[in-house]
């Protein structure tokens, strides 16, 4: 087997946004292409707008399903706060990929704490030498017309950072994604990669 360098992914958001079905798309892509690969997911108060959140390892020999903190390559944030809430998992000199939308908590509503600015955000995301990439994921998904389709566009702008070619990626979507919502996916996760440029 070729050497296959270490790949950890976190995925981080709310219930509701596909963070699952991304990271699913991801890990059979990965194991497509021969790498070792483990996932978790945890989503415990999904259904009610909670932290969903997934690992997805992947690399010559992965043994545990879960990055130790501070050792994630990627961070996939679906919403900003979950972002500052993963950030510490990020390794120095990491990437983090944010979609460009604050979700406030209850907390938040109900007037008992404040959503960080995004300055704030920024810097924690930044330290440490960090990569961070504010992707208006909400609006292109809007775009095409359904929010839905969140997912896909973040899949695809995380795609341009790693080693896989297109034939796994749409493979992998069109395994995990009914036909009849298979072309705007295909869409949504072409205009996250085009998203880069």
């Amino acid at each position: 087997m070729a050497d296959k360098a270490k790949i950890d992914v976190l995925m981080a958001g709310v219930g509701g946004q596909g963070i699952i079905l991304a990271s699913d798309i991801l890990a059979e892509v990965a194991i497509a292409a021969g790498y070792d690969t483990k996932k978790s997911d945890v989503h415990g108060m999904a259904q009610r707008g909670g932290s969903v959140v997934s690992h997805v390892r992947l690399g010559e020999r992965v043994h545990s399903p879960l990055a130790a903190r501070g050792a994630v390559d990627y961070l996939l944030a679906f919403e900003k706060l979950e972002a500052a809430r993963f950030a510490e998992h990020l390794r120095p000199g990491g990437t983090a990929v944010v979609n460009d939308l604050a979700i406030p908590p209850m907390a938040v509503s109900s007037g008992a704490q404040a959503y960080p600015s995004d300055e704030v955000l920024l810097e924690l995301l930044q330290r440490d030498g960090r990569k961070v990439c504010l992707v208006p994921g909400q609006a292109i998904a809007m775009d095409l017309g359904n929010p839905r389709v969140l997912n896909l566009v973040m899949l695809g702008y995380l795609s341009t950072f790693l080693p896989f070619g297109p034939d796994l990626w749409d493979a992998a979507i069109a395994a995990h994604v009914p036909a009849r919502f298979l072309e705007l996916n295909r869409q949504a996760f072409a205009c996250g990669r085009a998203a880069v440029r």
